[in-house]
Order: C-alpha cells, then sequence, then structure tokens
C-alpha cells in the first residue's frame, strides 16, 4: 500500500527494489496520487509504501511483519518507463508491469510507474520496531527458502503436527498450553505462534547456526526436535 498525506492509500501491484536504492511502484494511471505527482512537478511529494507479510496459514492474527518506506515520491519520464519495465521484469517477471502506460493512450485500468527515493526504512515484527540502513537494505539476498517456506509451512501444518508438538516442548513452559501454530522458517530458525487466551505470541527457535540447504536444514531441525540421530547418523545395524 502506498500512502501519500491526503490521499487514500492506494494498493501498489509493482514495488520492486532497484540497485540504486529506490523502489519503483505502481500506481492507478487516472488515480488521485499520479494526479497530485503531476501537480508537484520535479519536487515530488513525500509518501510511504506499507509492506505487509502475510502467514501462509489461517491464522488468529495473519500479519507476520510489516515494513515502512518513507521518501520522496517522483514520476519517471517517459522515455525511461520502457527500459525500466525491461528492467524490473528480467528480474521478477510480475504480470502487472503489462498494465503500466508506456506512452500510448491510457486505459481505464492501467497504471503509471512511479519511483520512491527512500529517505528510511522501519521493519516491525511482534518483537518490536527497528530501522534499517539504505547500505543493509541494498546487501540483503533472499532466503534460500523463501520460495519454498510457504509450502513447507502448510505442509507441516497438515500433515506433520507431530514435528510442531516436538518443537514445541523448546517452548517457555506459560506457552506450552495454547495452541501451536508453525509460522516461519528461515536459514536462521523456525518461528512458532502460540494462540492462546490471553492472545498471540510469536516465538524464534534459532538454529545452532546459519543453514543453507535443504540437507542442513533438515539436519537443524532434527537438532531443535531433539532426535536422536543428531547428526543424520543410522543406527548402526547388530
Amino acid at each position: 500500500m502506498l500512502a501519500v498525506e491526503g490521499i487514500e492509500p492506494v494498493a501498489s501491484p509493482v514495488h520492486h527494489l532497484l540497485d540504486d536504492g529506490s523502489f519503483a511502484i505502481t500506481v492507478p494511471a487516472a488515480g488521485p496520487v499520479s494526479s497530485v505527482l503531476t501537480s508537484s512537478g520535479s519536487a515530488g511529494v513525500q509518501a510511504v509504501l506499507e509492506l505487509t507479510d502475510y502467514a501462509p496459514l489461517p491464522l488468529r492474527e495473519p500479519v507476520r511483519s510489516l515494513v515502512w518506506v518513507r521518501g520522496c515520491l517522483q514520476q519517471v519520464p517517459a522515455e525511461t518507463v520502457a527500459p525500466l519495465l525491461d528492467l524490473i521484469a528480467a528480474q521478477d517477471p510480475n504480470p502487472a508491469l503489462l498494465q503500466v502506460n508506456t506512452g500510448s493512450e491510457t486505459a481505464d485500468d492501467s497504471y503509471a510507474l512511479l519511483r520512491l527515493e527512500i529517505e528510511s526504512v522501519v521493519v516491525a515484527d511482534s518483537t518490536g520496531a527497528e530501522s534499517v540502513a539504505l547500505g543493509a537494505l541494498l546487501q540483503a539476498r533472499p532466503d534460500p527458502f523463501c520460495t519454498m517456506e510457504s509450502c513447507w509451512l502448510q505442509h507441516m501444518e497438515s500433515a506433520h503436527r507431530d514435528v510442531v508438538e516436538r518443537l514445541a516442548t523448546r517452548l517457555p513452559m506459560a506457552l506450552r498450553q495454547g495452541r501451536v501454530r508453525p509460522l516461519g522458517l528461515d536459514r536462521y530458525g523456525v518461528q512458532l505462534r502460540v494462540e492462546n487466551a490471553d492472545g498471540d505470541h510469536d516465538v524464534r527457535l534459532p538454529f545452532a547456526k546459519p543453514v543453507d540447504d535443504v540437507t542442513g536444514l533438515n539436519q537443524a531441525i532434527r537438532i531443535l526436535m531433539g532426535c536422536p540421530f543428531l547428526n543424520g547418523l543410522r543406527a548402526r545395524r547388530v
């Protein structure tokens, strides 16, 4: 969602971080944000882009985290729209890019391509909020399991409740009475959501060390579960 003062927030189907430290975003070409931006000229307008991370399970509170990107919103010059679309599509072939107006007649459902020059970034989850430096944001790389996380968590919830229950034994005693759900999975650990009468509680169970592949992930989860063969060793035949 993109928020500009005095205007109702609007959805942005494309929000792509560029190498120069700005976000390429899209808004309805005939909408109020585009109108305000046209009136502002080269000065641009202050805006906040809000990114919401939703859990892949039907939780009582589905939001896992939020990211707020504040900066100056500016129009993309008409002659650079098409090359910028090609650049974005090469990294993320989002079908919504096809709806961006490239200079031909504007359709009612077309989008304008804008650029948000980043001034600050804040990430918030159940543990609190923290600012992120632009350099750290640009250096960040996708977690090796990000494309598989949703499917794994859904499978864990539906077919491997035993794994969740074993992981739940690592929780503080006060949290073991609620409903424990798998919330997140990355190279650093597993997150669990505990839903009980006094609210929701998110707990991270960290791995002993970061993992980079499925083999390492399997071993790390086995260790968290207290598996007797912690290193993936097989029982010796007698």
